[in-house]
């Protein structure tokens, strides 16, 4: 495993952060879910990201008891704070001190930790005034309940925002959680360089795609029994807006690119990400071991410039660029 500093602090995380969106608690049984944490803590993967939102609480307590038994200190956990949890009241969702300061709480009791290492604002909050939200993450730092804070899915304005609130308070935000992958590039033309001015890192989600990156979805084939793609519990709305035939035959040509460099589709998808400075670590998850162990593989390569340019070619014209993508809720969900 190989580490990156988390913006411009003194963190270091691995570069393959174990996430458990869409898996524990929902998709995945326990056992699954348990043997996939020990098999990404046997491959070196020290840093874990979750959110209370992730199956309405149940993720952030498979997580805590797989990572039971370990040395706190060897271990970064992530977790996040905006969408409903728990009945999902009228005070259930948002970045209101409320919310902050009694979702910090459970988060810490579902985990059994003591203390995040990193903080989120898993969406920016249009109903609450930012200086309020940025006093409560300062004082949950000031009470040691997390070491940093970090947002998801910020456009570069609300960083910009966010940034200068927070060192008047005396911290400083270090990372952003935006989607991004080969399919999913919005970040690039204003977010990211919007993060290197003002010292923050991208921990990006969906390096695969989904999963379309992988190549196991064919161009007029049915769709692969038991994938993501057919769950019903919320993976297949998620994968469906990728699988057109114009993807999926670009995701095909990839796989020759892939052979030059001596690694697979899931690996190049995650070499690539990589490849960018600003990113400092791309989140896996998984749904066996297996998919753990061959991820790895992707750690410490450094494309050559002609491999990136044959992937440009052939992912451009199915990439998405637009940094109007960046969506913001209109309004607090409920």
């Amino acid at each position: 495993m190989e580490f990156r500093y988390l913006g411009n602090s003194g963190l270091k995380i691995s570069e393959l952060t174990y996430g458990n969106w869409l898996t524990h608690g929902s998709q995945v049984e326990n056992e699954a879910a348990l043997a996939s944490v020990n098999a990404a803590l046997d491959a070196g993967i020290t840093t874990f990201d979750t959110a209370d939102a992730y199956a309405n609480t149940k993720a952030e307590k498979v997580l805590g008891k797989a990572l039971k038994g370990q040395r706190r200190e060897s271990l970064e956990i992530f977790t996040k704070v905006y969408w409903p949890t728990g009945p999902k009241g009228h005070n259930d969702s948002g970045l209101s001190r409320k919310h902050i300061m009694e979702s910090i709480e459970g988060s810490l009791t579902r985990l059994k930790t003591d203390y995040v290492d990193l903080y989120q604002a898993h969406r920016f909050d249009v109903e609450t005034p930012l200086e309020e939200t940025m006093q409560a993450f300062a004082d949950v730092v000031r009470q040691g309940k997390a070491l940093y804070i970090g947002t998801s899915e910020w456009t570069a304005d609300q960083l910009r925002q966010g940034q200068a609130i927070a060192k008047d308070l005396g911290f400083s935000l270090i990372s952003n959680q935006p989607q991004y992958s080969m399919l999913w590039r919005v970040i690039e033309a204003e977010v990211v360089p919007a993060s290197e001015e003002l010292g923050i890192s991208q921990i990006v989600w969906s390096p695969l795609a989904q999963g379309v990156l992988s190549g196991k979805y064919l161009p007029g084939a049915p769709l692969p029994k038991g994938s993501r793609a057919t769950d019903k519990n919320g993976g297949a709305n998620m994968i469906s807006a990728w699988l057109r035939d114009d993807v999926l035959h670009a995701v095909q040509d990839l796989k020759p690119i892939a052979a030059e460099v001596g690694l697979d589709l899931p690996q190049l998808a995650v070499a690539w990400v990589l490849q960018n400075p600003n990113i400092a670590a791309a989140i896996i998850g998984a749904s066996r071991p297996e998919q753990v162990t061959n991820n790895v593989k992707a750690v410490g390569v450094k494309l050559p410039e002609e491999v990136m340019q044959k992937i440009e070619a052939v992912m451009a014209p199915v990439a998405e660029t637009d940094p109007a993508k960046t969506t913001v809720p209109a309004g607090r969900p409920s």
